[in-house]
C-alpha cells in the first residue's frame, strides 16, 4: 500500500503514472479548498496489460496498492521530489469513502504512511483557482 502523498508548493507536482508489470487499484483526492470536488476521490485500476495511465494534477493527494505480486510503477513528475515538501493524507480516512480492494489488516503501510492526518486536520496547502483546468473529473 502507497498512502496518500501529495508535495506542497513551490515543490508541487502533477504526476504521469503508468504500471510497466502487474496491476494497481490507483486513487486520486482532490485537496483544493474551496473546489467543488474538494474531498472527492477518483479510484481506478491501472495495468501492464490494458497499458493505461492516469495523470494526476497539482493539489490532488495520489495513492494505490498493487493488486498482484511484483508490480512496477513509473512516474513522470512536473518537479523534483522534495522530502521538506512531502505531505500525506490518511489512507482510509472514513470522510473520504475510499472503497480500497483490501483492509486495514491487510494493508502493508511505511511508517509515515500511518501517521498521516484526515482530510478534516489537513493544512490548506491548495486553493481552487476556478479557471484553471485539472483535467480531473468527478461526475
Amino acid at each position: 500500500m502507497r498512502g496518500l502523498h501529495f508535495q506542497i508548493p513551490p515543490f508541487a507536482q502533477a504526476k504521469l503514472l503508468r504500471v510497466t508489470a502487474g496491476s494497481i487499484f490507483d486513487v486520486v483526492v482532490d485537496i483544493r479548498w474551496g473546489s467543488p470536488s474538494f474531498g472527492r476521490h477518483l479510484g481506478v485500476a491501472l495495468s501492464a496489460a490494458e497499458w493505461n495511465q492516469i495523470y494526476i494534477p497539482e493539489g490532488f493527494a495520489h495513492g494505490f496498492c498493487t493488486l498482484k505480486s511484483d508490480t512496477e510503477v513509473i512516474y513522470k513528475v512536473t518537479s523534483y521530489y522534495s522530502a521538506a515538501h512531502d505531505r500525506g493524507l490518511a489512507w482510509n480516512d472514513p470522510a473520504l469513502g475510499i472503497a480500497w480492494p483490501l483492509t486495514a489488516d491487510q494493508a502493508i503501510l511505511s511508517d509515515k504512511d500511518r501517521k498521516h492526518p484526515v482530510l478534516g486536520d489537513l493544512p490548506r496547502y491548495f486553493r481552487y483557482e476556478p479557471t484553471r483546468s485539472t483535467g480531473c473529473n468527478f461526475e
